[in-house]
C-alpha cells in the first residue's frame, strides 16, 4: 500500500514542476528553469505482463537547453531492487521519448539517501556498460527553512524541506515558519501544501503541531486534514455521548423498576398483610376456644401466604375439636 509520505515526496514535483530547478542548486547541479512542463503517463509497462511505474514524470521545457525529462521517485527506505528499477525507467524513457532523462530520488532519511546516491552499474567492474546514480533530495541536503520570509519565498521549496526534514529534529522550525508563511497565501496555493506537508508527515510527532499550527487558517477546515481531526474529535464525542445517553437510559429505566417494582411490592405487602392478618385470627379464635396450639401449629399458620387455604383454615377454626384438625380436608 502506497503511505501519504510516499505521494508527497513525489506529487508535490507535479503540483510546481519548476520545483526541481529550484531544488538542483541543493543538489550541486544547475537545472535551468522550464519555461513549460507537461505531466506524462507514469505507465512505463511494456508488451509483457510485467507492471512498470515511476511516481511521477515529467517533461519540461527550458529556453535554453530544450525539453527533457525528470522522473521523480518517492523512496522510504534501502531497497535491493530499485537500482535496477531506476535503470529500466531511465533507458525505456530515453528510448521511447527520445529525449534526455533525470531521475530525482526523495528521502526522509539519511541512510536511506547515501545509499540511493550511490552509482550502480549493470556490468562488471572492468565493464560497467550502464550506470545509474540518480539526483537524491533529502534531509541531507534540503534547506533548513526557519524564516518565515524565506519561506514565503518559495512556498512550495518550504514545504518539500519540512516533508525531507520530517524526522529531523528541525522540522518543528520549519513548520512554523511554514505556517506563519502560508497564513498571508491565497486558500487555493495554502490548501495542497497543508495536504502536501500533512501527508508527508505522516504519523509521526510533528503531525500534530502541523494541525495546531494551520488550525488558525481558516482553509484549513475544508481540508482532508480537518476532516481527519473531525473523525477523531467525532470518534471522542461520540464515546462521551454514548456513555451520557446509556447513563441517562439507565436512569429512566431503573425509574420504569422502580415504579413497576414498587407496585409489585405494594400488592406483595398487602396481600402479606392481609395473610398475617387471617393467621392472627385464626390464632385468636383456636385460643378463645380453649384449644391448646403446639408450636408446629402455629408455625404453619403464620407461615402460610395462601389466602384461600387462611380463609379455609378460618372456617374450620370455628368448630374442631382440636387444633390440628384445622388441616384437615386440605
Amino acid at each position: 500500500m502506497v503511505s501519504p509520505p510516499h505521494e508527497a515526496m513525489h506529487r508535490i514535483f507535479q503540483h510546481d514542476p519548476g520545483l526541481f530547478s529550484r531544488v538542483s542548486r541543493f543538489l550541486g547541479v544547475d537545472i535551468p528553469t522550464p519555461v513549460k512542463a507537461t505531466a506524462l503517463p507514469t505507465d512505463l509497462t511494456e508488451a509483457n505482463p510485467v507492471e512498470r511505474r515511476v511516481d511521477t514524470l515529467l517533461r519540461l521545457e527550458t529556453a535554453d537547453q530544450g525539453p527533457y525529462l525528470l522522473a521523480v521517485e518517492a523512496q522510504g527506505k534501502k531497497h535491493p531492487d530499485k537500482p535496477a528499477s531506476w535503470a529500466y525507467y531511465t533507458a525505456y524513457l530515453w528510448t521511447k521519448y527520445r529525449l534526455p532523462t533525470a531521475l530525482l530520488v526523495v528521502c526522509q532519511d539519511h541512510a536511506t539517501a547515501k545509499w540511493a546516491q550511490q552509482p550502480v552499474s549493470c556490468g562488471p567492474p572492468q565493464l560497467p556498460t550502464l550506470t545509474v546514480q540518480p539526483l537524491v533530495a533529502g534531509p541531507h541536503n534540503m534547506p533548513v527553512i526557519t524564516d518565515p520570509e524565506e519561506a514565503r519565498a518559495d512556498l512550495v521549496l518550504a514545504s518539500l524541506a519540512a516533508i525531507t526534514h520530517a524526522a529531523e529534529p528541525d522540522v518543528d522550525a520549519i513548520l512554523k515558519a511554514l505556517s506563519t508563511a502560508l497564513r498571508d497565501a491565497p486558500e487555493d496555493v495554502a490548501k495542497p501544501l497543508v495536504e502536501f506537508t500533512a501527508q508527508g508527515l505522516a504519523k509521526r510527532p510533528a503531525k500534530n503541531l502541523w494541525r495546531n499550527l494551520v488550525a488558525v487558517d481558516l482553509s484549513f477546515y475544508k481540508s482532508y486534514l480537518a476532516e481527519e481531526v473531525r473523525d477523531e474529535v467525532r470518534a471522542a464525542v461520540r464515546d462521551e455521548v454514548r456513555n451520557e445517553v446509556r447513563d441517562e437510559v439507565r436512569d429512566e429505566v431503573r425509574d420504569e423498576v422502580r415504579d413497576e417494582v414498587r407496585d409489585e411490592v405494594r400488592g406483595e405487602v398487602r396481600d402479606e398483610a392481609r395473610a398475617e392478618s387471617r393467621a392472627e385470627d385464626i390464632l385468636l379464635i383456636l385460643e378463645q376456644r380453649g384449644l391448646g396450639i403446639s408450636e408446629d401449629v402455629r408455625s404453619r399458620i403464620t407461615h402460610c401466604t395462601d389466602p384461600e387455604l387462611l380463609r379455609h383454615w378460618l372456617a374450620r377454626a370455628v368448630t374442631v375439636p382440636k387444633a390440628e384438625e384445622v388441616f384437615e380436608d386440605e
